[in-house]
């Protein structure tokens, strides 16, 4: 009975805001009204909302974190390093595995920061190239003319897929992008990827245009989480995919307490020594515990009106994977 009320609420609810926005170009108009509705809010009541384990208000939420990342923006990759001692490639290695693109997709890799997740979706989609190009060489036995000229063909049309799959990288930290940039261009890795400023909850992007929206370990930094989901499934094309990678809640108790005692005693230590900065590192072990589980994230990605929802834990719940479809 539940289930079926809260089916009913999404589909008035996502009726009146296709009437809205659906089909509209993304103006400034539309940023401007979203911008004076925010204003009159807040104006009503000042309301609050947790940095960490403090309370601060709304509007001071989103300089605090900004100020974090651009604190920690230089050392970011070889903190990530230090503090999962190196697990966290593997995290982002299984959203890929369970994203699965196709040459010719389209991400948006939001909070992308040092582009980790862009990168990988790249380097995917050319290998699944490589793959099925082998085994169209592998099925030509003894090729007629007709056969060669056809593959040539078709190859040619897979190098146009190739232009047209494409990540966007979008971060509201200007800093973190320019680490992002330097790591892309010392790595190489310059076609079908930019970059773009932006914020989670205001989109500089027309409706319906990615095949998939990726956050990873950014949507908790959010002010207005909601809000973040709403545009994330305003950007997706129909049948487009929302995956987001979060720390999440340990199910098991006695790794919990392991979890725990390392988190809070160890990663603000390494946060000193490596970046020179406890205090950012203690809010980012905090903010992991202010996030809601992962039941109640799932009910949250379903009320943005998301289908097919489901989670993945890795590593006990440690960090989960959360997709759902736009359908």
């Amino acid at each position: 009975m539940a289930a079926s009320v809260r089916l009913l609420v999404r589909r008035v609810h996502w009726t009146h805001r296709n009437r809205i926005i659906t089909g509209r170009l993304r103006t400034s108009s539309d940023s401007e009204s979203l911008s004076l509705c925010r204003l009159f809010s807040d104006a009503a009541g000042e309301k609050s909302t947790h940095f960490g384990f403090k309370t601060v208000p709304e509007a001071e939420k989103a300089k605090k974190v900004y100020q974090v990342f651009e604190s920690v923006a230089h050392n970011y990759d070889v903190m990530n390093d230090a503090m999962s001692l190196g697990v966290h490639r593997l995290w982002k290695d299984q959203l890929l595995h369970v994203m699965r693109p196709q040459p010719g997709a389209r991400l948006l890799d939001v909070a992308g920061g040092t582009g980790d997740i862009s990168f990988r979706f790249l380097d995917y989609v050319r290998s699944q190239q490589g793959r099925q190009r082998r085994q169209a060489v592998r099925s030509m036995q003894t090729p007629s003319w007709q056969d060669i000229s056809d593959n040539y063909s078709s190859a040619a049309e897979e190098g146009k897929e190739q232009q047209d799959s494409c990540a966007v990288v979008c971060d509201i930290n200007k800093e973190m992008l320019k680490v992002g940039k330097q790591k892309a261009e010392s790595m190489g890795i310059t076609a079908g990827l930019s970059w773009v400023t932006g914020d989670a909850e205001e989109l500089p992007f027309v409706d319906d245009h990615f095949d998939v929206y990726t956050v990873a370990f950014g949507i908790r930094n959010v002010t207005h989480i909601d809000q973040a989901l709403q545009e994330a499934w305003r950007v997706l094309k129909p049948g487009g995919r929302f995956l987001c990678l979060e720390f999440s809640k340990v199910s098991n108790p006695v790794l919990a307490r392991l979890y725990d005692a390392y988190s809070f005693q160890m990663i603000p230590v390494l946060g000193e020594v490596i970046a020179g900065d406890w205090k950012s590192y203690q809010y980012l072990v905090e903010s992991i515990r202010k996030f809601p589980n992962q039941e109640e994230f799932k009910g949250m990605i379903e009320d943005a009106g998301f289908y097919r929802v489901k989670y993945y834990n890795l590593t006990g719940g440690v960090v989960a994977i959360h997709s759902g479809f736009k359908l």
